[in-house]
């Protein structure tokens, strides 16, 4: 009888081991690019942020030319405690408030920045809080009074495009702009964002205009700037006595 050939080729055996073979490959090749690329994006993260905390005082500029423009305005990177004193050996700029909001607020470390831009001093806080699906963050300025604000900057991970997800635009930043983070009686309430007759123009109710359709994340925003802006508390009351001291 003669025998039949058989084609190694077309055996389930050579089809597993190159199907395996294939996939090592392809992790390998996906596995080195990425490794390649984390210093290219830790970067770009690192110029975005900087882009960030100067647009809070109104320094607009591309990712190129943050770090010099950076060096140039922020004076001062300060990590405070809960009492608002320094902590001396702590970069503040490379403080991670996703991780930093998971341990007790007396564990926490507080980043701070301090600007001189046109002949007047800022102080910019990082915010992060809870938006409808997922985080919602930012930075807000306040001038040497800590109570007028600057500047704000929102961005989030997930907020709904039309709706959550105008927070990052500028009419809704803008809208900030001198609103007032203390009331009338002295007490440090930040600054809400509500539904209803908002007056534009009233820059000491403490309140700018909800976005339509945008309920909780709006919430979110109110929350997290009240609720950071409290752990400074300690610092700006001693930032008013040293400007009363001084006077």
């Amino acid at each position: 009888m003669e025998e039949k050939s058989v084609n190694k080729t077309n055996s389930n055996g050579y089809t597993f081991l190159f199907a395996v073979i294939m996939v090592l490959v392809v992790a390998s090749v996906l596995a080195f690019t990425a490794t390649s690329l984390q210093p290219i994006q830790r970067e770009n993260v690192r110029q975005e942020k900087m882009q960030s905390i100067l647009a809070t005082i109104g320094v607009e500029t591309d990712r190129a030319g943050a770090e010099e423009l950076y060096n140039q305005y922020i004076t001062e990177a300060l990590t405070l405690n809960q009492e608002g004193n320094v902590k001396e050996g702590v970069d503040a700029f490379t403080v991670d408030l996703a991780k930093e909001l998971k341990k007790e607020p007396i564990d926490q470390n507080y980043p701070l920045y301090i600007a001189n831009y046109e002949g007047s001093k800022y102080y910019i806080v990082p915010l992060r809080g809870n938006g409808l699906w997922n985080a919602i963050f930012g930075y807000i300025s306040l001038r040497d009074d800590v109570n007028t604000i600057k500047g704000a900057t929102f961005d989030h991970l997930g907020e709904t495009p039309g709706l959550g997800a105008e927070i990052t635009k500028e009419w809704f930043r803008k809208s900030f702009e001198n609103e007032k983070i203390f009331d009338s009686n002295g007490n440090l309430i930040g600054v809400s964002v509500v539904k209803g007759d908002i007056d534009p123009s009233d820059k000491g109710d403490n309140k700018v205009d909800a976005i339509s359709g945008a309920t909780i994340t709006g919430d979110g925003v109110s929350d997290m700037i009240s609720e950071r802006l409290q752990r400074y508390l300690p610092y700006f009351k001693q930032q008013t006595e040293i400007k009363v001291a001084t006077k």
